[in-house]
């Protein structure tokens, strides 16, 4: 199925939203930023896919998931702690050392399978982003603060490669998500400070 250049646009603006309002209310701990992911990732999936983005259209098939999964965490965690904002914290320099090589050994594997098998446009950078971004979803899950590092890299990399493939209101998108990640490190750093001398 080919989308046609006017129905692809109104999609990426119409995701491009869904993701702005997703970062939000991401960097407040509200856990109905996994409502608007879901749908954000879900009209990706197509975006992607007709750009030849195939690891990044693949990776929205996770995001799908893995936000369904989130959601699920952080409403156990919201009725558990009794309150509307989940809590959060660090990772320990062992876990990190871990999530960085299995991040690494995910992206170059995944780099080389889409250089080798498919006509995708960019393999090693659409990989890499897409190994960083399984690695900060799944953090972010976790509520680890980490997954706002990874995602600061991650909005770098990827306004460079959405600008390469011509999706720029996608590059604005995450132009502005780089803004809002920096936000909600420091907000995330905040919050675990007040948690822990609480």
């Amino acid at each position: 199925m080919t989308l046609s250049e006017e129905t692809l646009w109104l999609l990426e603006w119409v995701a491009a939203g869904l993701g702005v309002v997703n970062i939000a209310l991401l960097i407040f701990r509200s856990q109905w930023n996994f409502a608007f992911a879901i749908g954000s990732v879900s009209l990706y999936v197509f975006i992607f896919f007709e750009k030849r983005l195939y690891a990044e259209s693949g990776l929205q098939i996770f995001f799908i998931l893995a936000n369904v999964w989130g959601w699920t965490l952080w409403h156990r965690a919201a009725r558990t702690e009794q309150e509307s904002q989940v809590h959060v914290r660090w990772l320990d320099w062992p876990s990190r050392i871990v999530w960085i090589v299995c991040t690494a050994a995910l992206s170059l594997n995944l780099g080389w399978l889409m250089h080798r098998y498919t006509n995708a446009a960019m393999p090693f950078a659409d990989s890499a982003i897409a190994g960083a971004s399984v690695a900060a979803q799944v953090l972010l899950g976790y509520r680890r603060i980490e997954n706002w590092l990874i995602w600061i890299a991650v909005d770098v990399a990827a306004v460079l490669l959405y600008i390469n493939r011509g999706l720029y209101p996608t590059a604005g998108l995450y132009g502005g998500m780089l803004v809002m990640s920096l936000i909600g490190l420091k907000e995330w750093v905040e919050a675990e400070i007040r948690d822990r001398i609480a």
